[in-house]
């Protein structure tokens, strides 16, 4: 399994030459769509039409087999301030191999026990940290880590100069701080097997590719 990070939410998973993206919203923050044809495609909230010829687009609660990838993807409240309407958002776990992958989206930070029975355990936790009132702080995906217990845990969504925000956010520094975890060195990559997996969490920065 690898594991790469574009920018923003946006994370790819590649598991026996078969790439699967989360959350390519990158067009509309003024960056550069990485979806392709043949890819599967996740979207934990809104999101535009993909100009690539997917295997499988998924944007909601339910259960999707494709391949070696076996995907539950879960309801969850979206995350808001108070001035916002309450949405919804959609969590997914991505089980490939003998490792699963956990992608929390912007959802607030309180899950049901029915959520978490419905995601079981989990190896790897994606999630983002940028906070300001548009999605996860610091704070919040703690919580999480908390209530998942995830092996590695892999933050995403903190300002990026070159990724045109709604909201600003919160810089990668300032939210590791906060989670209180200390990172392993940056990688471009994350290549992962069962055996690198440890007893603690470890707190795992992918650089942008």
């Amino acid at each position: 399994m690898e594991l790469q990070c574009y920018g923003a939410n946006c994370v790819s998973l590649t598991y026996k030459g078969v790439r699967l993206v989360v959350d390519d919203n990158l067009n509309d923050l003024g960056g550069k769509a990485v979806l392709r044809t043949d890819d599967i495609a996740l979207f934990s909230g809104a999101h535009g039409v993909p100009s690539a010829s997917l295997k499988l687009l998924a944007d909601s609660p339910g259960e999707y087999e494709v391949g070696d990838y076996s995907i539950v993807a879960v309801a969850a409240q979206g995350h808001m301030d108070e001035a916002s309407a309450k949405k919804m958002a959609t969590m997914y776990k991505v089980t490939a191999g003998e490792l699963s992958v956990l992608f929390t989206g912007h959802i607030y930070p309180d899950v049901s026990n029915a959520q978490m029975e419905a995601i079981g355990p989990v190896d790897v936790m994606v999630v983002p940290v940028g906070g300001m009132g548009y999605t996860l702080d610091a704070v919040g995906a703690l919580k999480l880590i908390k209530e998942f217990e995830p092996k590695i845990v892999i933050p995403t969504h903190y300002a990026d100069k070159s990724l045109g925000y709604p909201v600003p956010q919160q810089d990668l520094e300032q939210a590791l701080k906060e989670l209180s975890m200390e990172p392993k060195e940056p990688v471009a990559k994350l290549k992962l097997k069962p055996t690198d997996l440890t007893d603690s969490a470890q707190l795992v920065i992918l650089e942008k590719s």
